[in-house]
């Protein structure tokens, strides 16, 4: 077992009805051509909101203003990677620029799909977290065995 929790920030671009979707580049096949949200690690020394406007930016070149997210799941996961995680999604459906596929070599394309019709190809960590964002759901578990 791992001696450590990563931290992830998970941005979900609201348009209507549709959230943006990145197919993972990935050289583990398990993630290899599925479904994502522009997400990432946060960095040391980074708070969760700018972690999430920095991957937001990086992945798809959207600015977004931290007062625009809106905190909307808090995931606990365990077992979409190599340590377990902590996964904070958070809601934007304000930001500056037209989301494009920033980082080819990590990731194939970008697509906006209706928030209750996800592809079935989308990673279950994400989906998860989608799945909260649209119940109102505040916490969720994901791969833990809860006796």
């Amino acid at each position: 077992m791992a001696d450590r929790h990563l931290i992830d920030v998970h941005v979900l671009l609201v348009r209507d009805s549709e959230v943006l979707l990145t197919r993972r580049r990935d050289p583990d096949p398990r993630f290899d051509g599925l479904w994502h949200l522009p997400s990432g690690k946060l960095d040391a020394g980074e708070s969760v909101l700018d972690g999430a406007v920095r991957e937001a930016e990086e992945e798809v070149g959207v600015l977004i203003e931290p007062g625009d997210l809106r905190h909307v799941h808090t995931l606990h996961a365990n077992g979409s990677g190599l340590e377990p995680r902590l996964g904070l999604y958070f809601e934007a459906r304000r930001w500056t620029g037209e989301p494009v596929n920033r980082e080819p070599e990590r990731c194939s394309e970008a697509r906006w799909f209706r928030l209750d019709a996800l592809p079935r190809d989308t990673i279950p960590y994400p989906a998860a977290g989608i799945a909260g964002y649209l119940t109102g759901t505040s916490f969720g578990v994901l791969g833990w065995d809860l006796r």
